[in-house]
């Protein structure tokens, strides 16, 4: 990955790759620091309510009605739909598929704050964090912040949805398979476009094939993060964190060489994923990604 001392100035970076059979993490300086992370802490709330629906307190089929007070405007699809009510299961797979804010609100609602939390906590998360609800603005009042997290708890987070250790292989898996729909690819996502042709509409793990894939991205004003994980054929499993914090008024200035940052990121955990040619050196600790592109325009959590 590029030196850290080429990576711009102005952005804070963590990174954490986790790949199956190493004894330690590889990771970046300050991948233990909590940074914004934007739409990732909605795997919180979906790894809440797979444990919810395991234990028998909501059921997949029970309907959730949108409110006004659930209304945000930017990502997501439910509030161009005619239906007001959908069932748990199709909110759940609507966030994990298109980081739907109204649904994660609606969902928010009915499973409670208090209760991710504690779920959280139970996982030994102890600096990541779903806060609040998805705001279009958020007032001196409200959590500064959607999610908080550090690279090698959230690393760690993916590693274990990937083999079914966090709640366990039902709960998990009911995960799995809202992420494994996620659309955008423009991060850590995109460089399994260019090497796997890994299409963004067209993953889901009920497709088959020999990649398997999932990942939740978080995109905010100031704001990159994408968790996943990857295994080829059933081989060696690549779990991964990459956030980017920075101020954003700067946003026009970083956005695109950040997206490009996080391509890199990808780059590394494929160059991990497949095996590794005879007698290769030992692994090195990740650096920070730098590198130019185009900037974006961003989006709300």
């Amino acid at each position: 990955m590029p030196s850290s001392s080429s990576a711009p100035a102005d952005v804070t970076w963590a990174v954490c790759l986790r790949v199956q059979g190493s004894r330690m993490p590889l990771s970046s300086p300050g991948a233990n620091v909590p940074l914004r992370t934007a739409s990732v802490g909605k795997v919180l709330l979906l790894l809440t309510a797979a444990q919810q629906m395991a234990e028998g307190d909501l059921a997949p089929d029970e309907p959730l009605k949108r409110e006004p007070e659930d209304f945000v405007r930017d990502s997501g699809i439910w509030h161009t739909l005619s239906s007001e009510t959908l069932p748990v299961a199709d909110v759940a797979a609507l966030i994990g598929s298109v980081s739907d804010n109204l649904a994660t609100n609606v969902l928010l609602r009915r499973v409670g704050l208090d209760v991710v939390a504690m779920a959280t906590a139970s996982l030994g998360l102890m600096r990541t964090a779903l806060h609040d609800k998805v705001r279009d603005s958020r007032g001196p009042s409200d959590p500064p912040t959607l999610s908080s997290g550090t690279a090698l708890e959230l690393s760690w987070l993916a590693e274990r949805l990937m083999r079914g250790s966090a709640f366990g292989e039902e709960q998990d898996g009911r995960v799995r398979a809202w992420l494994s729909a996620n659309v955008d690819q423009s991060m850590v996502g995109a460089a399994f476009v260019e090497r796997f042709a890994l299409d963004p509409l067209a993953h889901h793990d009920s497709l088959g094939g020999k990649l398997g894939f999932w990942n939740k991205t978080g995109t905010s004003a100031g704001v990159r993060a994408d968790i996943g994980a990857a295994s080829v054929d059933g081989g060696r499993t690549v779990a991964w964190a990459a956030i980017a914090n920075w101020a954003p008024e700067l946003d026009a200035k970083l956005g695109g060489k950040i997206l490009a940052g996080m391509h890199s990121v990808g780059r590394q955990v494929i160059k991990h994923l497949l095996p590794p040619p005879p007698n290769a050196p030992d692994q090195r600790p990740v650096q920070p990604p730098s590198a130019q592109a185009t900037p974006e325009s961003p989006r709300s959590e």
